[in-house]
């Protein structure tokens, strides 16, 4: 397998990439060239999936990936009238557009050789909604509906495509996130049925399951990684 993390420089990619080594040849991107460095993947890219994807897309092709897992993402806070066009521009393409553009040039290799993994890491935001985070709430939802569509037109290649959605994930990300928020961190465990941050590594560890051949069956999905979040209070 040649796997693709995006995203890769901390937090839930790094995990990820991290849990994967020793599946196959790992790849990885993020904007921090050291961090990349330290994880002992078989190669990086360092980008800004906001600018020009050209030599990403090169990378892709060179290295025939077949699991492709876009994990970078961002996250903005705040009231929609407030929302510059700037910051709608980065989250959008960040989040949403360029899954889309790097799962076109991942696919045309998985279908030659009739497989591949497509793994999207949305957000319970994404299934429930969130105010005051409607960017990205909706950039994350729409990676669901890009993951129904995408296993259908891909299931006879042998392609799976599915989205795990993590709640609260203890990271710089998830800490940023309730920075910005109007809640203590304490008020926002008391609405988790768990009463806990997701650790990285649970996702990482979901993401390994969904690659195995024990995960075949499964395509088209949300998965909910979120301790229960989901579920209602």
């Amino acid at each position: 397998m040649n796997i693709l993390v995006t995203g890769a420089s901390k937090g839930i990619g790094r995990a990820i990439a991290q849990e994967l080594l020793p599946l196959g040849h790992i790849f990885v991107t993020g904007r921090n060239e050291e961090a990349l460095k330290t994880i002992g993947a078989q190669g990086y890219c360092t980008c800004d999936l906001t600018s020009s994807l050209e030599e990403l897309k090169n990378f892709i092709n060179k290295n025939k990936i077949d699991v492709l897992i876009n994990n970078a993402g961002e996250y903005i806070y705040g009231a929609i009238d407030s929302a510059e066009e700037e910051e709608i521009d980065r989250i959008f393409t960040t989040n949403l557009i360029s899954p889309v553009k790097l799962i076109a040039v991942t696919v045309p290799f998985m279908k030659e050789q009739k497989w591949g993994k497509i793994i999207n890491i949305g957000s319970i935001s994404g299934v429930m909604g969130e105010a005051y985070a409607s960017l990205y709430s909706s950039s994350k939802a729409g990676l669901l509906g890009l993951t129904k569509a995408l296993a259908l037109e891909l299931a006879e290649y042998n392609i799976t495509v599915n989205t795990i959605n993590p709640g609260w994930v203890d990271t710089e990300l998830g800490g940023k996130s309730i920075e910005e928020s109007e809640f203590t961190k304490e008020e926002i465990l008391d609405c988790i049925p768990q009463k806990r941050f997701v650790k990285p590594e649970e996702v990482a560890k979901l993401c390994k399951y969904l690659i195995s051949d024990d995960a075949k069956g499964i395509t088209g999905q949300g998965i909910n990684l979120c301790a229960g979040l989901s579920v209602g209070i």
